[in-house]
């Protein structure tokens, strides 16, 4: 393009998204991507053996289906090859003493089950997820909506009216409740607690942050609501679906191109730079989505205001991932048959191993006991690895970004704190002993194994500092209207037409595209 409207740096799902929806309204928009692919955080590739197919990163698509961004973009996406699978048994939790319990897409099911675990948990289980349906018009209107607008100041006004000051204040009071003081206080059975502790580490947040028992609940109604769908034949089709939609809509995508900086003019951002010298002009906007410390640190070059520059210098990463991936001569025997139909299984001790865990790598310890969440697209989606075989998709949640030491004791960690392939190889050992605890003959079942330290994702995506997937931490104070900075009014910047979006912003992190999606009705 000569000359486009927008130009869009990066390429995840709020970019696409954002991409889609400018080019759908008649504006020219390009897409510069410095990697060789599009998809950011979307990545599918065979990293095992031949005819295993492997979401190497994000796997899960709940986010997306249910998102306002796919109900406008959904059947064009659809007409391009897009198509979900989904399993009617979401989320599960296995306990080391093979106790277990699962989640399915059916409320009076989830009811009956969890009560015969313990009289009385069924019914509270019930009550949370109706106290989210019933409240869903204020909840998910500060989640995905913009929140500096009339929208939202309406939506408040009119709850305020409707519950009355202190019924608002003492419901918006009530949301800042964390994990464990919403499990503690409601459930019996530590079964339950053990079933969606693991889920705020899922928001970027720890069982012990406030927020996170609320999250935890609008994650509990939308799995079983809409289950835990992934990308038919893998990720990539998303990817090759929007670049489709994109281009069908008049816009362009080029890979390669690492933006170096963005061209301010009088205050104003009039285009971007690349690392290769080209200069490519902007119509209307630039939109980044990065982090701040790409954005502000980088991008900019010295253009940015000092109080936006000092607010990027001292924003806060989370936790790193780790994701490790299996090909499999057969299905996993698990202690129990309906748990391989699981699309999302915890491994954990319960809600005291997730709180060790994750405060061991919040300590920059690798954990003793890591979280384990294990995917298992096989069930979901044959089309992923050859006849008969299987796949699994393994996350972890809780990799200190930095290592100070090995909460276990028997790791040797670098003085230096980065993770070596030596260290990745040995806490993937670690991981592994746990999995073949609970599945029969596991080890004569792997055909390959892949691990994927915090560094090395980060090495395949520069916003992923530290191997952080959420953009930064979730923790309240960067959430909201603090995100990224408490000075941050929606995607605007201070510098005219220059955008944010992504995962360091609002709504924050996963993949609904929601950025995207309210950057391009503000910018449309």
């Amino acid at each position: 393009m000569d000359k486009p409207d927008h130009v869009i740096v990066g390429s995840g799902i709020n970019a696409l998204v954002c991409a889609a929806l400018l080019a759908g309204d008649g504006a020219s928009v390009l897409i510069l991507e410095r990697n060789d692919r599009i998809g950011g955080c979307i990545r599918t590739e065979q990293v095992t053996a031949p005819g295993f197919v492997h979401d190497v990163m994000a796997t899960t698509f709940l986010l997306f289906v249910t998102s306002p961004a796919y109900a406008v973009l959904g059947e064009d996406l659809a007409r391009h090859g897009l198509e979900f699978c989904n399993s009617d048994i979401p989320t599960g939790v296995l306990r080391p003493d093979g106790s277990y319990l699962i989640q399915r897409t059916d409320q009076a099911a989830n009811i009956a089950a969890f009560n015969k675990v313990m009289s009385g948990d069924g019914d509270q289980y019930g009550r949370d997820v109706g106290d989210v349906a019933q409240n869903a018009g204020l909840l998910f209107g500060l989640l995905g909506g913009n929140l500096w607008s009339s929208a939202t100041m309406k939506l408040l006004a009119a709850e305020a009216w409707r519950r009355g000051p202190r019924g608002l204040a003492g419901f918006l009071g009530g949301a800042l409740v964390p994990a464990r003081g919403w499990l503690e206080t409601s459930y019996q059975s530590d079964l339950l607690c053990a079933l969606w502790a693991p889920w705020a580490l899922h928001a970027g947040l720890n069982p012990e942050d406030a927020f996170s028992g609320q999250i935890a609940k609008v994650i509990a109604f939308s799995l079983e609501a809409a289950g835990a769908p992934i990308v038919k034949g893998g990720a990539q089709s998303l990817l090759d679906a929007f670049g489709k939609l994109i281009e069908e809509r008049g816009g362009a995508i080029r890979t390669g191109a690492d933006v170096a900086s963005i061209k301010v003019t009088n205050g104003r951002a009039t285009g971007v730079r690349l690392a290769s010298g080209d200069e490519i002009t902007a119509a209307k906007s630039v939109i980044c989505s990065v982090t701040p410390t790409q954005l502000y640190g980088r991008l900019l070059e010295g253009n940015a205001p000092e109080q936006n520059t000092n607010a990027a210098a001292k924003y806060r990463y989370g936790k790193g991932n780790f994701q490790v991936h299996y090909a499999l001569s057969k299905a996993p025997a698990w202690p129990s048959e309906e748990l391989g139909k699981v699309a999302l299984l915890h491994l954990t001790p319960g809600l005291d191993g997730v709180s060790k865990a994750s405060n061991e790598a919040v300590r920059g310890l690798l954990p003793e006991v890591p979280t384990i969440c294990v995917g298992q697209p096989h069930a979901l989606d044959p089309s992923r690895c050859p006849d008969g075989k299987a796949i699994l998709w393994l996350q972890l949640p809780e990799a200190p970004r930095h290592i100070k030491g090995d909460a276990a004791g028997k790791l040797d960690t670098p003085a230096d704190g980065r993770w070596t392939e030596t260290l990745r190889e040995a806490f993937a050992d670690r991981i592994e002993a746990i999995l073949a605890s609970h599945i029969k003959g596991f080890r004569e079942l792997v055909i390959s194994r892949r691990a994927y330290s915090p560094a090395d994702l980060e090495g395949m995506n520069i916003n992923l500092v530290g191997g952080d997937p959420y953009g930064g931490s979730c923790a309240f104070d960067q959430s909201f209207v603090w995100r990224p900075f408490a000075s941050s009014v929606n995607h605007r910047t201070a510098v005219k037409g220059l955008f944010h979006i992504g995962a360091s912003t609002h709504p924050g992190p996963g993949l609904s595209g929601g950025s995207g999606f309210l950057a391009a009705k503000e910018i449309a």
